[in-house]
């Protein structure tokens, strides 16, 4: 991959952010990031144009990018509890090739439901997309929840 993506102290101080960088590292199994400042934990995750350009357009999800993409619905399943007070569960469901489902279930509530496709090429333009969109799930799960929080509490 090319060269780091320079962030600033603000983005890498935003909640979502931690909660991500706290979700990756319980991921590495092996201890690669141990001495990785967070900034680099979250590097891969930024797919600037240049980055997208490197990565063939079909491809198969190697067990790395799986993991980074799991790490990203853990960190808004727990966000979602957060806010919440109520237990979220990320559901991915993903075939060899790169597609399949992620749910966030509570209780008995699908609270989140995104379609996945070309997962090898899974990121965000920038740290704020990563935010910006991530708040948008967030926002959007929560209120589904508050709207049907008695079957959110089964």
């Amino acid at each position: 991959m090319s060269e780091a993506v320079a962030v600033s102290e603000d983005l890498m101080a935003q909640p979502f952010v931690r909660q991500m960088v706290l979700q990756l590292r319980a991921v590495d199994s092996y201890g690669t990031y141990d001495n990785w400042s967070d900034e680099k934990v979250v590097d891969p995750l930024i797919l600037t144009k240049e980055r997208k350009r490197e990565i063939p357009v079909v491809g198969d999800p190697d067990e790395v990018v799986i993991s980074r993409l799991k790490a990203y619905y853990n960190a808004l399943a727990s966000t979602i509890e957060q806010r919440t007070g109520l237990m979220a569960v990320p559901v991915v469901n993903l075939t060899h090739e790169g597609f399949g489902r992620a749910f966030i279930v509570v209780g008995k509530l699908i609270a989140l439901d995104k379609t996945l496709r070309d997962v090898h090429r899974f990121g965000f333009p920038s740290l704020e997309k990563l935010i910006e969109d991530s708040e948008k799930l967030v926002q959007k799960a929560a209120q589904l929840i508050e709207d049907h929080r008695v079957v959110a509490e089964l």
